[in-house]
């Protein structure tokens, strides 16, 4: 009863912060609905887009013929989104000569030259509330 009580007192100090946001993202222009997709969701330029090295970042898994997912209890801020379309359920982007031969996307949709586009290329701002983002998958081979 203590701790109920103890939680109730802190809940105005705690509730005072930014609101959580909700992050939902529809994935279009999937060749097939088989394999998986592997999604970043990446809060600063030091995770993107491959969320290796922690630092906060989101890595979810979801199969590709669901081809959207929601993410609740975000903190606001600037996110950028990454994904590949695992097409064969190795979990990692099959590549022939550094050319990708699956499916890959990002947030905004930006322009690819050689390489992942750049964090600031992909950032959105996440406020509280919910927000949703078209990623666009596309296939070089």
């Amino acid at each position: 009863m203590r701790r109920a009580v103890a939680a109730l007192a802190l809940f105005p100090i705690l509730g005072g912060g930014s609101p959580l946001a909700t992050l939902e993202i529809d994935f279009t222009k999937l060749r097939s609905s088989r394999g998986l997709l592997q999604v970043c969701i990446a809060p600063a330029p030091a995770v993107f887009p491959d969320c290796r090295d922690g630092g906060g970042a989101i890595k979810r898994t979801i199969p590709a013929s669901s081809a959207q997912l929601r993410v609740t209890a975000l903190a606001p801020g600037d996110y950028a989104v990454a994904v590949i379309h695992d097409a064969n359920g190795n979990g990692r982007l099959d590549t022939v000569m550094g050319i990708p031969r699956e499916g890959f996307g990002f947030s905004r949709n930006p322009a690819i030259g050689f390489g992942p586009p750049r964090f600031t290329a992909a950032q959105f701002p996440l406020t509280g509330g919910s927000d949703r983002q078209e990623v666009r998958i596309r296939y070089l081979l």
